[in-house]
């Protein structure tokens, strides 16, 4: 087994699961809207500029699923090149992987290298669902690591692999792994966040964890977590980096506390519109907030965009955050 030289942990921070970009309507022969590598451009340099820590391309929210190989390379090295030509270079990129091969898997992250990811996030190989045990799932990522040209971090996202949950050990197991350096959670269980981030068979400056959910930033990062990969921070960047701020600093002062529970508040106030429209709501509130992007939504069968009325019924809760937004 060859380990990269460049193994190294993500940094801690919120992360941005950034949605992938369409134009308006496709362009014959074309069935579908081709990318609109420009506003993805955009999108990211905005997100570099305010305070987010780095960025999840071709993820879940990144419809990578409804991406060609060409396509998924296209936007990799483009985002990079104008993150670079942005004054951002070595900015920090994880990749998507999101197949359960492990020939594939690792086709996807050899792309991703060369198109200039620095991490690969693989999502748990879940179509079979609980046939895949945790045996299994062990032999999986630790086979698609020890060949991976970049690290990996393990992404558990019950909601689209048939429930499949990485259990404890299978993190303390896999955590050794010296090219395995940290996990997404993306699933309620708290406790599974907070377990994993004080295991003391963990080494933690070798292996981050992260939640897919700005709901539970501040809980996790005062008991260890690395911060989130939170979809609400495309669109409110500064207010969910914020809030990580608070929550990391040491010691923990009462004033900082008050803060932050009223932060906290806030965000997970407004995370239950990211909750319920995903991927549309995103690109909405993307389109309502920053003026970036289109509301056509995302590819079939996501094409669309929220019912009339439906992005003002959250104005109290998006009042909020711009207004942490902007303080």
């Amino acid at each position: 087994m060859t380990i990269p030289t460049s193994s190294l942990v993500p940094p801690e921070g919120v992360f941005v699961p950034v949605p992938t970009f369409f134009k308006s309507s496709p362009v014959p022969p074309a069935l579908q809207a081709p990318l609109d590598l420009e506003t993805q451009i955009q999108h990211s340099v905005h997100l570099a500029k305010n305070g987010i820590r780095g960025l999840v391309l071709l993820g879940s929210t990144g419809e990578a699923i409804h991406l060609s190989r060409a396509e998924r390379f296209e936007l990799i090295s483009g985002v990079r090149k104008g993150l670079t030509d942005a004054g951002f270079p070595e900015y920090p990129i994880m990749a998507g992987v999101l197949t359960n091969s492990v020939d594939e898997a690792l086709e996807w992250l050899a792309d991703a290298k060369k198109a200039g990811a620095q991490w690969g996030l693989v999502l748990a190989p879940g179509y079979f669902g609980a046939a895949a045990n945790q045996e299994n799932l062990q032999e999986w990522y630790t086979l698609v690591a020890d060949l991976s040209p970049i690290p990996i971090l393990i992404y558990n996202y019950p909601g689209v692999t048939n429930n499949i949950m990485v259990s404890l050990e299978t993190y303390t197991k896999l955590a050794a792994h010296p090219n395995i350096v940290g996990c997404k959670m993306s699933h309620g269980n708290v406790s599974h966040h907070v377990q994993v981030s004080l295991d003391p068979a963990i080494d933690h400056s070798k292996f981050r964890v992260f939640s897919g959910f700005g709901q539970q930033l501040g809980p996790i990062v005062l008991f260890g977590a690395a911060g989130v990969i939170d979809g609400l921070a495309a669109i409110y960047p500064r207010a969910v980096s914020r809030l990580f701020e608070l929550a990391a600093k040491r010691p923990v002062t009462p004033e900082a506390l008050s803060e932050m529970q009223s932060m906290q508040f806030s965000v997970s106030r407004a995370e239950e519109m990211v909750g319920k429209w995903g991927i549309v709501g995103i690109k909405e509130g993307i389109y309502q907030v920053l003026k970036i992007g289109n509301l056509q939504g995302g590819r079939l069968p996501l094409k669309g965009r929220m019912p009339n009325g439906e992005w003002e019924s959250w104005s109290a809760a998006m009042d909020a955050m711009k207004k942490l937004e902007d303080a």
